[in-house]
C-alpha cells in the first residue's frame, strides 16, 4: 500500500532505509572511503567567536530587552512591554526593572528602553 506523501516509490524507500541502517546502529559513520567524513576540528584552528569575558552591562541589558521584545510592536508604553515580557516568559529581575519606568513615557525601540533603564531615577 503506497501513502499519499511518499516521493519515493516503496523500493527507493528500502534500499535508503538498507543505506542508512548501520549508522542508525553504530552512531557514528559508517563509510570506508574516510574523505566522506566530516574533517574534526584542529587544536590550533581559530575560534569562531572569541569569548566574552568583559560584557558592557548596557549591552548584556539591551540582548535581554531584545531577546524578550524581538517581535514586540513600538512605539509601546510600559503597561505592553511589562505584558510582553510576562508572556515571553521573561526573567522576574528584568521584569521588576521595567516595571520601574515611567508609566506615561512611550519607547520607540529597544534601544530607548535600555537606555530608559540605565538613566538613575528622577527625584520626586
Amino acid at each position: 500500500m503506497q501513502r499519499g506523501s511518499d516521493r519515493l516509490s516503496r523500493r527507493q524507500d528500502d534500499e535508503m532505509k538498507h543505506q542508512l541502517k548501520g549508522l542508525l546502529r553504530s552512531g557514528h559513520p559508517t563509510r570506508t572511503e574516510e574523505w566522506h567524513d566530516p574533517e574534526p576540528v584542529a587544536e590550533d584552528d581559530p575560534e569562531l567567536a572569541p569569548p566574552r569575558a568583559h560584557t558592557d552591562p548596557f549591552e548584556a541589558l539591551r540582548l535581554e530587552l531584545g531577546r524578550h521584545l524581538a517581535r514586540t510592536p513600538f512605539p509601546a508604553h510600559r503597561g505592553d512591554l511589562l505584558r510582553m515580557l510576562r508572556e515571553r516568559h521573561a526573567p522576574d529581575p528584568l521584569v521588576e526593572r521595567v516595571a520601574e519606568l515611567p508609566g506615561d513615557h512611550t519607547y520607540r525601540s529597544v534601544q530607548d528602553v535600555a537606555v530608559a533603564l540605565e538613566r538613575p531615577p528622577h527625584p520626586a
